[in-house]
């Protein structure tokens, strides 16, 4: 019988989550038919069958995170008794997170010992509430993980209860294969707290975020920009476009622009850095951060310097909507140069945002505010937005950072060199 294994969907992807099944133990499927929905560390994607047949068993149930390659369900001729094929459990992963391995340091008769136990956060929980001894429990999902069935099962044969921990033990928890990267298991709190769990896309961007950090020597520039002519110039736009029957042009739409522009006109700030090179990227390819409802995701405008404005808002507008829909692909997601984040339209007035690893440089766009400036010796009114660049100081010097901000300012205050 064919496996229906988890596949890699993204290029940056090492597990899923099933999302849901679309089909039951039992039911038909034709190759090429969806029959689940696999949460990526980027999107939602749709899974196709790979064989005709019947779903004769699934492995892993809805909420359950599986390495790539490992078997989720199992696709038969239908002659298999769906009862002898039938699985009580999920192997790795619960609704509290991912897989974790455990390592604790405890002392038996005075002397410490360390060892690995690997069990998905679920089973370590069930373990507490029924006094169960982890070390104890034998696991039977990959790789010997211990599993919520394997707790039970251990509590109903008598496993030994878990010995108290005498004082100054320590519990320490690291994800699962990377023991090195430890951090507290129990934080303290005081009073009632929900212990919510992390989604795929929240868990990846976790981790990449403080990789970014702790690898990316950041540096912040800030600039202030007149937009007050940037404001008339879009409502004279969107007036035209209105006429026309078209969508409207964003603030944000022309500021990915004047960005693609400013990229194409200095390089340096459109890199990567890999080691002892830099790559100087030929594409201009712009991520727009997105907050959806399972964390923030990053939309790719490709090509964006010789998309026109109406162009961009177009694209940018239509995978915003799919974003928050978990619609877009994994390509739609992929190979940005330079990304803007843009907190405007909440009312923030300046931030700095955390580099877009591989990228060299983000965006960070805050909301135009009125601000009183000075017109020869009259005293005047002006729109005035800020934007702050973070950059990789391994590849972007403070210099170049200045003078691309520079260019952006200068676009933004004379919008009709955006488009020319």
């Amino acid at each position: 019988m064919p496996d229906i294994i988890m596949p890699r969907l993204s290029d940056t992807m090492e597990d899923g989550v099933v999302s849901v099944w679309l089909k039951k133990v039992g039911d038909p499927i034709a190759r090429g038919e969806i029959v689940a929905e696999i949460e990526t560390d980027k999107a939602l994607m749709e899974l196709e069958a790979y064989d005709d047949g019947v779903l004769e068993r699934i492995i892993a149930e809805a909420g359950v995170r599986v390495p790539i390659g490992e078997p989720i369900a199992v696709v038969g001729d239908g002659t298999t008794p769906v009862a002898a094929q039938s699985v009580p459990s999920t192997p790795a992963v619960s609704d509290l997170g991912s897989t974790t391995a455990v390592v604790e340091t405890r002392r038996d008769e005075g002397v410490p010992r360390t060892q690995v136990v690997k069990a998905s956060p679920l089973a370590r929980k069930i373990a507490r509430e029924l006094d169960v001894d982890i070390d104890a429990v034998v696991g039977t999902g990959p790789g010997g993980r211990i599993t919520k069935v394997d707790v039970q099962a251990a509590h109903s044969a008598g496993a030994v209860v878990t010995p108290a921990v005498p004082s100054g033990d320590v519990s320490v928890v690291a994800p699962s294969g990377d023991v090195s990267a430890v951090a507290p298991q129990e934080v303290p709190v005081s009073g009632d707290f929900e212990e919510v769990a992390l989604t795929n896309i929240q868990r990846v961007s976790a981790t990449r975020l403080t990789e970014s950090k702790q690898q990316a020597p950041h540096f912040y520039v800030t600039i202030a920009i007149d937009v007050t002519e940037l404001f008339a110039f879009r409502e004279r736009i969107n007036a035209t476009l209105t006429a026309a029957g078209d969508g409207k042009v964003s603030v944000n739409d022309l500021l990915v622009k004047a960005v693609a522009v400013a990229l194409a006109k200095n390089r340096a700030i459109n890199v990567s850095f890999a080691g002892d090179k830099v790559l100087r990227h030929k594409g201009i390819h712009i991520g727009i951060a997105v907050a959806t409802p399972v964390g923030l995701l990053v939309p790719v405008i490709r090509d964006a310097d010789r998309l026109s404005v109406s162009e961009i808002a177009t694209d940018s507008r239509d995978k915003a909507t799919r974003a928050r829909d978990r619609k877009l692909r994994a390509p739609e997601m992929s190979g940005g140069t330079f990304t803007i984040s843009n907190l405007g339209m909440f009312g923030i007035e300046q931030f700095t945002a955390v580099i877009n690893a591989p990228e060299a440089a983000i965006l960070a766009v805050g909301a135009a505010a009125d601000e009183l400036r000075l017109d020869g010796d009259e005293v005047v009114v002006r729109k005035i937005l800020r934007v702050t660049l973070s950059a990789d100081h391994r590849a972007i010097d403070g210099a170049v950072a200045a003078q691309f901000l520079a260019q952006v300012k200068e676009l933004l205050e004379n919008p009709l060199r955006i488009v020319a």
